[in-house]
């Protein structure tokens, strides 16, 4: 069936690195999954849309009533534009999962049903929701105080952190963060940082980057942090979707010594789709799909 009137909620979930689509279907309060994107990802099929309309032949020749359920939505491609696309429900998806027998399958189910209470899938849902948030309009973009509210509006109630600036010395990969003595003065300078052109916007988003002003949950507040600061200087956003999550990462450890690379990734993805929120929403998935071990 074709479904006109489903919500334009988009999200992008990601299985090894490899997405599965999905939209939001606001009447009956689930998600749809793109069928053929989860048939990549199981079989490795170079046409997985012909080893789809295989199994629905055969589904229909056996008189399985799987394919009545499924229903055509019109979903963004790798070309940047929409097309009709077979979509199935969480529990039927589960259905066509289980058609395809394999170690791959076994653990694909166990990721498509993981719970969403984990700290992260209730950040993530916090974040979906700052769209809509009033707070979003009645901030002082740029600031440490609004970077600590964008973290608190994250992670308030799932750490006792919250919000708040670090008092510890933290460390990544070998890398140490910015001296928890000093941070308080570090983060004045970066506040003070000019935000006038793309450069001087990036150059701030480094420096608050190294400095890290929180136990957990850095990344994923300073890249809202950062488009809303392009979002207000010069009506742009970075489409997080064109940076890959190797890229960025590598690109990331190396801009203590070397900001080129990120910097060129970051200018290579603006957009000036600063009021979709279709665009927004495919920020989140990918911010979120970063931080993943």
């Amino acid at each position: 069936m074709t479904n006109k009137n489903i919500n334009n909620k988009i999200s992008i979930r990601f299985f090894d690195n490899k997405e599965v689509r999905a939209i939001w279907n606001d009447i009956q309060s689930k998600w749809w999954y793109s069928v053929v994107d989860v048939i990549a990802i199981l079989t490795g099929s170079a046409n997985p849309r012909k080893y789809w309309s295989v199994i629905k032949t055969r589904l229909k020749k056996e008189g399985n009533q799987l394919t009545t359920k499924c229903s055509q939505l019109k979903l963004i491609s790798a070309d940047g534009k929409k097309y009709a696309t077979d979509c199935f429900s969480q529990d039927d998806i589960i259905e066509v999962v289980k058609l395809i027998p394999g170690k791959k399958s076994i653990k694909f189910l166990d990721w498509f049903t993981y719970s969403d209470n984990s700290i992260d899938g209730q950040s993530k849902l916090k974040a979906y929701n700052l769209f809509e948030s009033s707070l979003i309009d009645s901030i002082e973009v740029g600031t440490i105080k609004w970077l600590q509210q964008i973290h608190a509006y994250l992670f308030g109630g799932l750490y006792d952190f919250a919000g708040k600036i670090r008092q510890k010395n933290i460390s990544k990969n070998g890398f140490q963060f910015a001296m928890a003595q000093y941070l308080d003065n570090t983060l004045k300078e970066i506040e003070g940082m000019p935000e006038n052109t793309f450069e001087e916007i990036a150059q701030k988003y480094i420096e608050m980057n190294i400095a890290h002003p929180f136990m957990e949950g850095n990344g994923r507040s300073a890249r809202i942090w950062l488009d809303l600061i392009l979002k207000k200087h010069l009506s742009k956003c970075i489409d997080w979707s064109k940076i890959s999550k190797n890229d960025y990462m590598n690109a990331m450890i190396e801009s203590s010594t070397n900001r080129i690379k990120i910097t060129n990734l970051l200018k290579n993805a603006l957009t000036n789709e600063i009021l979709s929120r279709e665009m927004f929403m495919r920020g989140i998935d990918y911010s979120y799909y970063y931080e993943e071990e």
